[in-house]
């Protein structure tokens, strides 16, 4: 689904990221883990669009991509959940959703019975302002507008942050589910380590904009990864 070869990204005159080179897979969980500051957020800006890459080939379902704004790559199948959530607080949660439909075709332009199925609150708070709901159900709301795009690629980026426990299984839950459909890849950033470790597939570990290791959970035991984090 995505291939990064020798990726980098500055601000300015600062590089944040050296040589990324890593895949994320139809219908695996590509866990990207690391202390903060070491580049994580950052690498997600970078294949979103939110963040211009230095350098670098970023290959997207076998199509290789020049450097894209934001919107034309969620056209391309690019779901970004940002760290914060960044729900449009005025509109209603139902209003929300369909902010996803900018990236959908006239006849695709509906919310499907399976975003409220995946989220059963977002449907009894359908008129709720999004500012109005709890930190868990604006997450909750984050996602499912990720979702509504139909993406092949969903980013996640401390879905877990601020989340009350039950939540934050919830979500868990929802990451499974949209794993064993098959038809996305997803790269989720996470510091909860438990949560990380019993839903990836494959680990990437940054440490300073670098690549640490990666590996799949048969490469990795828990007790590198957990080293390789705490680094």
């Amino acid at each position: 689904m995505l291939q990064l070869n020798e990726l980098t990204l500055h601000y300015g005159h600062s590089q944040i990221l050296y040589g990324i080179s890593m895949e994320a897979t139809q219908g695996e969980v590509t866990c990207v883990m690391g202390t903060n500051g070491v580049g994580k957020t950052s690498l997600i800006k970078a294949i979103s669009g939110t963040h211009p890459r230095s350098g670098g080939t970023l290959r997207l379902n076998e199509e290789e991509l020049g450097i894209l704004p934001a919107h034309k790559m969620a056209w391309k199948g690019v779901a970004y959940v940002p760290q914060g959530r960044e729900i449009f607080p005025l509109l209603t949660v139902q209003e929300n959703l369909e902010a996803g439909f900018a990236c959908l075709h006239k006849n695709e332009q509906f919310v499907p019975d399976e975003i409220f199925e995946l989220f059963p609150v977002l449907k009894k708070m359908q008129n709720r302002r999004g500012g109005d709901l709890s930190g868990g159900q604006q997450q909750q709301l984050a996602i499912a507008r990720a979702l509504i795009t139909k993406p092949s690629l969903l980013l996640l980026d401390e879905p877990t942050e601020g989340i009350q426990p039950n939540i934050i299984q919830q979500i868990g839950e929802v990451i499974r589910h949209l794993r064993t459909k098959g038809d996305m890849a997803i790269i989720l950033v996470e510091q909860y380590f438990d949560f990380a470790y019993d839903l990836a597939d494959k680990f990437v570990v940054l440490r300073r904009g670098s690549i640490l290791m990666q590996g799949t959970r048969v490469e990795l035991s828990r007790e590198q990864v957990l080293q390789g984090v705490t680094v």
